[in-house]
């Protein structure tokens, strides 16, 4: 995790994995034939409570991996549509 996380996407992802947990003893107990309910609802709490907390994290910043590749592709549409312009008779 990045160090510029807030303290509220931390404790988002936290509530998602003990959600993610619960969720998996819910299903482990319905397996065994004694499904305990709470579990799930437990879950669920913590699942939404977790992912709205979590998805406040900001998105991470451009890379630029392929700014030569937009740039020629930019240079080649402008090109295209001088090419393709029709001609104005004076």
């Amino acid at each position: 995790m990045d160090p510029e996380d807030s303290f509220t996407v931390r404790i988002g992802m936290f509530f998602l994995v003990v959600g993610g947990a619960a969720l998996l003893l819910f299903m482990v107990s319905d397996i065994a034939d004694q499904a305990d309910f709470d579990y799930f609802f437990v879950a669920m709490i913590f699942i939404i409570v977790g992912y709205s907390m979590w998805r406040k994290k900001p998105p991470p910043p451009p890379a630029g991996r392929f700014e030569w590749f937009n740039k020629w592709n930019s240079e080649r549409k402008k090109k295209q549509e001088e090419k393709n312009k029709p001609k104005e008779k004076n």
